[in-house]
C-alpha cells in the first residue's frame, strides 16, 4: 500500500481474512501504530488483535528486521532521489527475503519457544 491509515488496515485486515482456514482464528501481533487501535477498525470475525505494549521492542522482532535492513544495506548512504530510496529500499527487502534462514535467526525467540 503506497500509505498507511485506518483504511489501508481495513484493507489489509480483510485481506488476512480470506487466507485464514476455516474455523480458524488469526492472532495479529500489533505495535502501537495509531491506525492498529482505532475504533473504526473493521476487524473480521476470524482474525483477533493483540497490541504490543508501549517501549517493548524486544517483544516486536519486527524490529530486529528493520535493524538488520539498515545495518546490512541501508547504513551510510545518501541517495540522490526519492526513486532511488525506494530502489535501495526494495532491494534490500528482495535480498533478505532470499535468506529464509536469517529471518528465522532474527525473530525467533528462546523464551517463545514451546518446550517438548
Amino acid at each position: 500500500m503506497p500509505t498507511v491509515s485506518i483504511e489501508a488496515m481495513n484493507k489489509h485486515l480483510a485481506e488476512i481474512s480470506t487466507c485464514v482456514s476455516v474455523s480458524a482464528v488469526a492472532l495479529l501481533i500489533l505495535d502501537g501504530a495509531g491506525w492498529h487501535g482505532s475504533p473504526h477498525l473493521i476487524v473480521p470475525k476470524n482474525i483477533v488483535l493483540m497490541p504490543l505494549p508501549p517501549y517493548a521492542p524486544e517483544l516486536n522482532s519486527t524490529e530486529n528486521i528493520w535493524d538488520y535492513l539498515r545495518s546490512n544495506f541501508l547504513s551510510h548512504c545518501v541517495w540522490d532521489t526519492y526513486e532511488a530510496i525506494l530502489e535501495a529500499c526494495c532491494d534490500a527487502w528482495n535480498a533478505l527475503m532470499a535468506k529464509s534462514e536469517v529471518i528465522t535467526s532474527i525473530g525467533t525467540r528462546d523464551w517463545a519457544q514451546v518446550k517438548i
